[in-house]
C-alpha cells in the first residue's frame, strides 16, 4: 500500500475515533445539566417517531391503517414484542385480503 492510501486510512480511523469520543464527551456533559438532561430522555422516542414517519411518507392506505392499529396496539399494551408481533399480522392481513 502506498503512503497516500496509508494516510487515507489513519486520517478516516482518527475521525470515526473523534466523533465517538466526542460524542461520549458531550454526551456526559449534557446529562449532568439539569434541563437538558429531560431533552434526552424524550430522545429516543423523538427518533423513533422520526423514523417511522419518515418510512410511512410514501406509503399507501393499507400501510397507514395498519400503522394505526399497530400504534392503538401499542398504546394499549405498552409491549414491544407484542406490538411488533401484531404490527406485523395486521399488515400481512390487510395486504393479503385488499391487495
Amino acid at each position: 500500500m502506498t503512503d497516500a492510501q496509508w494516510l487515507l486510512i489513519g486520517t478516516l480511523a482518527f475521525g470515526a475515533y473523534s466523533i465517538r469520543f466526542l460524542g461520549l464527551v458531550s454526551g456526559q456533559l449534557i446529562s449532568e445539566h439539569k434541563y437538558l438532561n429531560k431533552f434526552l430522555t424524550d430522545l429516543p422516542g423523538c427518533l423513533i417517531v422520526a423514523l417511522i414517519a419518515s418510512s410511512l411518507a410514501g406509503e399507501n392506505t393499507i400501510t397507514w391503517i395498519a400503522a394505526a392499529i399497530t400504534l392503538a396496539i401499542a398504546l394499549m399494551t405498552n409491549h414491544v414484542v407484542m406490538t411488533m408481533t401484531f404490527g406485523f399480522i395486521t399488515i400481512f392481513t390487510l395486504n393479503h385480503y385488499f391487495v
